[in-house]
């Protein structure tokens, strides 16, 4: 029975049987060598070119976080990395609540953003006291405690949209389901 079945197919499907034309393997080469040669792009090269944009990008970013007038840093350099770690903390935390961002969200958003800027106004009360007042470490530990807080804002929001984000994604499978 399996004879019977190759030889209907074999004598039903109609094979290539044909010898390529004259020059088809060196038409062939030809073109391999062809692609070849158009391929002399080096990744090396460009690997080498985005580590150095990446490490200015890190070297300006961290200067413009240095430099900015309202920094603590300037009346308490061994602040600095703490400074830094919170301001950058805390824009890593903008940029992940901003993939949340629609109709839905805005609201939510835009109250923890009101919080954050009530914070922000109160940064600047501290930095214009430390310029005035001898108790710097009273109102750098103050400082330090307005950067916690909108880290802790920040931090609820997101969890309140991801869990906005879960249960919605719970009602469609539902729905779907249904």
């Amino acid at each position: 029975m399996k004879k019977n079945n190759l030889s209907s197919f074999l004598n039903n499907n109609d094979f290539d049987i044909h010898e390529p034309y004259p020059g088809h393997v060196d038409r062939f080469k030809r073109k391999l060598n062809l692609k070849k040669n158009n391929n002399n792009f080096s990744w090396k090269w460009l690997g080498i070119a985005a580590s150095v944009i990446l490490i200015i990008g890190f070297y300006l970013g961290r200067m413009k976080i240095y430099s900015s007038k309202d920094s603590i840093i300037k009346f308490a350099p061994e602040m600095a990395e703490t400074e830094y770690f919170f301001i950058t903390t805390i824009q890593q935390e903008l940029k992940d609540i901003e993939r949340y961002r629609n109709i839905e969200t805005e609201t939510l958003i835009e109250d923890a953003l009101d919080e954050i800027e009530n914070l922000e106004e109160q940064h600047q009360l501290f930095i214009k006291e430390l310029k005035n007042n001898n108790n710097k470490k009273l109102i750098i530990k103050n400082l330090i405690n307005n950067y916690q807080q909108r880290l802790n804002i920040l931090k609820t929001l997101l969890t309140k949209l991801e869990n906005q984000k879960k249960s919605k994604k719970i009602e469609q499978n539902y729905n779907e389901i249904i």
